[in-house]
């Protein structure tokens, strides 16, 4: 895939993100389809809200994301679905269960890939071992080095997909951990600079796995006044992504945003919120060379 840079179209339903100075889809001859579906900071909400709900009336749920995540892939096959961390705490399922419903269900639901995020170390690292085996789906986590701790070699730091003959690479990196999570739940993990980290992975996947597209799953955050690396800061000091899916700060976006990276190309970010009451999409659209164009929304989750 030769990388151009991305142009940036809104519509009424979607951000419409072009290369090489085209203007409209309707120009841009695709051969190719491949769909992200994604969610982030889910926090153990097994169920939909409540009816009555002040807030979020009917919204959520696992068995309402598996209705419209099906209903996607029937549409298009060539489908992955990502998850940008903390799966873990923040309803009784997960006191009593520890993890293993959301990991199970996860695992229902065909999960690709996630990272982690900080309360996804709220039972410690230990219970977070512990429930790798519910989880059918890879996590991936490049900036933390699980070397001298039990969690070493239950990761990745990438993993390659291909879809239609697209070879999709993606990588996942987390917040530091110091200062959000008691050190004895974390252990010896040790935080990796996610910038430099995340520079690395892109150029292996983009230059030696020869990656169409190179996504990154992040535990950042979206946005921050101070010096603390945030989506945007990683969009604009790498050089060899296509897409951030974020989480951590519960940022909703109704579309994609498009981030200037060092080289003076767009990287597009996405985070929907959190509790799985949105899901996000993102469609690329690549012609015979597998060069691409792309459009992103978030759906909610209700009937």
């Amino acid at each position: 895939m030769k990388r151009r840079n991305f142009i940036q179209q809104t519509s009424a339903a979607s951000a419409f993100v072009g290369l090489g100075g085209l203007s409209s889809l309707s120009f841009f001859e695709a051969s190719k389809h491949i769909t992200i579906l994604h969610t982030n900071d889910v926090h153990s909400h097994i169920e939909a809200f409540g009816p009555d709900h002040h807030r979020n009336p009917n919204m959520g749920g696992v068995a309402k994301r598996a209705v419209l995540i099906e209903k996607i892939r029937q549409e298009n096959p060539n489908t992955l679905l990502l998850d940008a961390g903390d799966i873990f705490q923040g309803t009784p399922y997960f006191n009593f269960y520890g993890g293993e419903l959301e990991f199970k269900l996860m695992s229902k639901l065909k999960y690709d890939a996630a990272t982690l995020g900080n309360h996804d170390f709220d039972n410690g690292i230990d219970g977070l071992f512990s429930q790798l085996p519910n989880a059918g789906f890879d996590f991936l986590i490049s900036n933390y080095d699980f070397s001298n701790t039990i969690m070493h070699g239950q990761t990745k730091p990438y993993k390659v997909f291909t879809k239609n003959d697209v070879k999709i690479g993606v990588f996942g990196v987390g917040i530091e951990l110091k200062g959000l999570v008691n050190d004895k739940l974390y252990k010896e993990t040790q935080y990796l600079d996610p910038i430099e980290v995340a520079t690395d992975m892109s150029a292996i996947l983009k230059n030696e796995e020869n990656c169409d597209l190179v996504i990154c799953l992040s535990h950042l955050g979206y946005k921050y006044d101070s010096q603390k690396v945030d989506d945007h800061k990683l969009a604009s000091k790498t050089d060899n992504i296509d897409l951030i899916i974020g989480g951590h700060t519960h940022t909703f976006l109704d579309e994609p945003i498009v981030v200037k990276n060092k080289v003076e190309k767009n990287v597009m970010i996405n985070q929907v919120g959190c509790y799985g009451l949105y899901l996000g999409r993102i469609d690329f659209y690549l012609d015979g060379k597998n060069s691409a164009a792309s459009n992103g929304k978030s759906m909610k989750v209700q009937p």
